[in-house]
């Protein structure tokens, strides 16, 4: 059994009911072969099944009160995964769905996506199974301030950043903060990102993950000779990623024809109503069935995996977890697709991954094509530091120079560890590599 293999059924038999960990940490491993044939320094220093392990893992309980004035309890996590490149950093979901191993494999994926954007943040991520999903602004307030009373005895500006992620907003960012600020007595606005405007949040920090994940496409695009615009896409999901990708990817002479929430999906083939969607959404907080109000002619399906099933040049999952399944993947690319861009974390099952890189379709990795977000959260932090902000159009800049060097140094590692246009294993050849080299560097062991 070879060294990769053996490292891979311990950590199976150790977290052998945390399938999203495991599938992440399988995915990055079967790239990693020619490198460590390369460099047998990282065998001897077991670096692959101590970089799957986290440093520190962090459970909680959070009590909180509803509504009606009964006690609720749920449970917190954070994950302080690998802290080799600089302070851990990386989200909050609050969502029914989490639980350690969700917690963990998005926490793994962040050491490499991280290290992708070629700034100084380690990874980390956190959450809870707290659902903000028909909550008052009172409810998720309370809970928040719960959280982070427990929390803020875990994190600082040099030590951990969160952010926000799946259920964790500008609002619970906000609350997050209030309560951070009442219980340490400084102004260390530094210790999250993904803040408003008013206490130090960045221009673009919103657009950030949607913005980058088009640019990166685009880029991958123009490896074939074509650029994004005059495509047909679709888009999953209709939160920050999915309404930002829509935004960029129109502006860019695209145009999208569908959009999701977690009931069902809109198809418009004019193309969608992105102002008509961040309203629904970002601001009534309605779902997106409320789009036939306003355009009785588009269509509403309920369910989620049936949007895959749609005609279209570019499919964008920028929902969830496992949204493009085989079978999926299979309907896609009889449809004609020519391009793949994972916006979520993970969308793409590793049985989808591998079936549309045979089928020679351009797919863009999620821990590349949507590290904007986590860059540009590096690039907040960086301001908050300076007691400084950048205009829009200097974050936006960086942020697409940032995911230009990314695709490039992706492509290049492909190339080099003999894998030809995968930027699938070239992101997680770069990632390692970058955590690898520093953790060798400081001994941690």
């Amino acid at each position: 059994m070879s060294y990769v293999s053996s490292v891979f059924e311990r950590i199976k038999a150790r977290n052998a009911n945390e399938t999203e960990f495991l599938q992440a940490v399988e995915e990055v491993f079967k790239s990693l072969e020619p490198v460590l044939e390369r460099h047998p320094e990282y065998v001897e220093a077991n670096l692959l099944e101590r970089i799957a392990e986290p440093e520190r893992q962090i459970i909680f309980r959070v009590p909180w009160v509803d509504a009606q004035g009964i006690l609720q309890v749920n449970r917190g996590f954070r994950i302080q995964y690998n802290g080799a490149l600089g302070p851990y950093k990386g989200g909050l979901r609050f969502h029914p769905s989490v639980y350690i191993g969700i917690i963990k494999f998005l926490g793994f994926e962040q050491i490499f996506k991280n290290a992708l954007t070629g700034l100084p943040i380690g990874s980390g991520k956190g959450g809870s199974d707290f659902d903000p999903k028909g909550k008052s602004d009172a409810e998720v307030m309370r809970f928040c301030q719960s959280f982070m009373t427990e929390l803020y005895r875990h994190i600082g500006p040099d030590v951990d950043v969160p952010a926000g992620d799946i259920g964790v907003g500008g609002r619970e960012i906000g609350f997050l903060y209030g309560q951070y600020r009442r219980i340490k007595g400084v102004f260390e606005n530094g210790v999250l990102t993904g803040k408003g405007l008013s206490y130090g949040g960045s221009l673009a920090r919103t657009e950030a993950t949607g913005y980058g994940l088009i640019y990166f496409v685009d880029e991958m695009l123009k490896q074939n000779h074509q650029t994004i615009q005059g495509k047909t896409i679709i888009i999953s999901g209709s939160g920050n990623v999915a309404t930002y990708a829509c935004e960029k990817a129109t502006a860019l002479g695209a145009k999208v024809v569908a959009m999701s929430d977690s009931d069902g999906y809109i198809y418009d083939e004019k193309g969608i109503d992105l102002a008509l969607i961040k309203q629904l959404k970002g601001v009534e907080r309605k779902r997106i069935q409320a789009y036939l109000n306003t355009h009785p002619d588009a269509q509403y399906i309920e369910g989620l995996g049936n949007i895959w099933s749609l005609k279209c040049d570019i499919a964008l999952p920028c929902a969830t977890q496992n949204d493009i399944t085989l079978e999926h993947a299979k309907t896609l690319v009889d449809n004609g697709i020519i391009a793949v861009g994972e916006g979520a974390n993970m969308p793409c099952t590793n049985e989808a991954v591998r079936y549309l890189l045979e089928k020679n379709i351009r797919l863009a990795p999620a821990k590349a094509a949507n590290a904007g977000g986590v860059a540009t959260s590096a690039l907040e932090m960086i301001q908050n530091s300076m007691r400084y902000s950048w205009t829009f159009e200097e974050v936006d800049s960086k942020l697409k120079n940032i995911m230009i060097t990314i695709h490039a140094n992706a492509a290049a590692a492909s190339k080099e560890y003999g894998f030809g246009y995968n930027l699938v294993a070239g992101a997680n050849i770069v990632g390692f590599k970058k955590v690898a080299d520093a953790m060798m560097a400081q001994g941690d062991y």
